[in-house]
């Protein structure tokens, strides 16, 4: 995520007032402006692996449910295997 520290550009935006009272009331003391844009930035991270898995489905087919359940599994390995747990896994 890019940090506060660079340029920035002032913008006037619209969302439901539920919302914007609710970011305010999280965004702590770094201000809802950074509360905002780190939320942009996730959501632009998120639209752009979405268009690498469209690109990814495109030429090599869809992901089955097996193949995200072994990569899941692998996760979880190498999970305990950095918190020092895998030895004790069989």
């Amino acid at each position: 995520m890019k940090s506060m520290s660079e340029p920035t550009q002032k913008y006037s935006i619209t969302m439901p007032r539920d919302i914007a009272e609710a970011a305010r009331a999280r965004s702590g003391p770094s201000g809802l402006s950074s509360y905002v844009a780190a939320a942009v930035a996730r959501q632009i991270e998120r639209d752009n692996l979405n268009e690498l898995i469209q690109v990814a489905e495109a030429e090599h087919g869809p992901v089955t449910e097996d193949e995200i359940q072994a990569l899941r599994d692998q996760l979880q390995q190498a999970r305990r295997q950095q918190s020092g747990d895998g030895a004790s896994a069989a």
